[in-house]
Order: structure tokens, then sequence, then C-alpha cells
């Protein structure tokens, strides 16, 4: 079980991937991301699943399987209680769009459109869309632009990237998940003291 990118500001890091991790393995699936923040509803516990090593950005992420693990993890959470304010969980799918955050990511999906925005521009642009083609040896990110260019670049170099879903024929340009769970929303009020 592994956590691609996780942000939890004011909460103890430990106690909540302590109460988050057992579930996770024991349904063999992978966190792509767990960010507590707020919105306009106040705070909210996002954890986005995928099985681990699928190429296709949602494939075997249900519905039924977000019920389930909310449950679990909310009920794991509560008596951990590690989050100190009420606070919404939301468990779902990355979707078809799935960022990327590590090298991994963009090895395993290679061959798949992506969208990679730069911290510094190259060739006076920010942004490069092109198909991944996975890790070179020396661990650089490598991506065929549009225009036919192979560019490698080392994960230093992107502020963030991205899948990329081909909108207008309501499919990925070059393989990926079709449509996007909704999030399992529960809402939880942390125990007074």
């Amino acid at each position: 079980m592994t956590i691609a990118h996780e942000k939890l500001p004011g909460l103890d890091r430990e106690r909540v991937v302590a109460a988050v991790e057992p579930i996770l393995a024991a349904h063999r699936v992978d966190a792509v991301e767990l960010v507590f923040k707020t919105d306009r509803s106040g705070w909210v516990l996002e954890l986005t699943l995928e099985k681990s090593g699928e190429r296709m950005p949602g494939a075997g992420i249900t519905l039924e399987l977000c019920s389930d693990i909310s449950r679990e993890v909310s009920a794991a959470l509560d008596v951990a209680d590690c989050i100190p304010h009420r606070y919404r969980l939301e468990v779902g799918s990355p979707g078809v769009e799935r960022a990327l955050y590590n090298l991994s990511d963009y090895e395993r999906f290679s061959g798949q459109p992506a969208k990679l925005k730069l911290k510094q521009p190259r060739n006076s642009e920010y942004t490069i869309i092109g198909t991944l083609q996975g890790v070179s040896p020396e661990k650089r990110v490598t991506i065929q632009t549009e225009r036919g260019e192979l560019v490698e670049l080392s994960l230093e170099e992107i502020d963030n990237g991205h899948l990329v879903f081909d909108w207008k024929t309501s499919g990925p340009r070059s393989g990926g998940a079709k449509g996007k769970s909704r999030p399992h929303r529960q809402e939880r009020s942390a125990r007074r003291r």
C-alpha cells in the first residue's frame, strides 16, 4: 500500500496514516492522494484510490468499494481520534485525468497522453503536452511532444503533471478509463473532549 501524495496540515500524520493504511491494504488498493483541506462547507479529508499497478486510472474502483472503504476509514479515524475538527470524508477514484506524482507514475502510464507544467520555461514554454515514454535510465521523465520532439525532464523540473483525456471524443487518446467515479461523502464530527 502506498500513498503517492499526501498533505495533512495541522494533523498528526503518523496517526492518520496508521488508521488508513491497514484498511487500504486489506482492500488491496493504493492511495493516490490523501489531502486534508477546507472548502466552502468546512474541512474535508479527500482520499483517492486506485488498484495497485493498474494502467487505467480508476479501473476497479467502484462505488461499492469506495463506500466500504469510507465506512471503515471513518470508523478507524474515530477510534484514533486524530482529527480535531468537524470534517467530511470523501473517497473516490483519481479520475481520467489522474495527477502524476512520482517516477513510478510516469513509468506506469507510459504510452498515455499527458500534460506537464514546468517550473521554468523550456524553449519559452511552461507546458508540454505529449505522450509519456516512461523513465530514462538516468531517472528522467521522458515525453514525446505533439510536435514529435523527445524531451527528458527531472522530477524537479516538473511543477505538476496529469494524464490527458480527450473530452471531444469522450475517450482517452491512447487508452485509459472512461468516466470518473463520484466520491463517496461522509461527514464526521470530532469527539468533544
